[in-house]
């Protein structure tokens, strides 16, 4: 699966569990970490396992999670594709939005198609 086919199916199951806030980060000009991050905001803990799960279940297993207990914040790391659950205080704490701000903002490129 490309990368690109897995931001989509992981932005839809994020936005099928109520994810709030989405955006789609393309990385490939400024860094080799990945080619995309995608960003959403969970207003629980549950919500957040929730999300995390419904991507779980589209893309299966990442090379790696972390943040799972608690769910403040969730990395699923897919190698291309590290997609991010906050709850929004660890959000607006980690601000990854300003640290990764030179980064191509795909998100209604992605959205329109989810």
């Amino acid at each position: 699966m490309s990368s690109q086919e897995k931001v989509r199916e992981g932005l839809t199951a994020a936005l099928d569990r109520k994810a709030a806030a989405v955006l789609v980060f393309n990385l490939t000009e400024v860094t080799t970490l990945a080619d995309y991050f995608v960003l959403c905001t969970a207003n629980s803990d549950r919500q957040g396992r929730a999300i995390s799960d419904a991507i779980l279940e589209k893309l299966g297993s990442p090379l790696s999670v972390e943040g799972l207990d608690p769910a403040t914040w969730i990395l699923m790391d897919y190698g291309d594709v590290v997609f991010h659950v906050f709850q929004e205080e660890a959000r607006r704490f980690y601000a990854l939005e300003r640290i990764w701000g030179d980064a191509e903002n795909e998100t209604g490129r992605f959205a329109a198609s989810s």
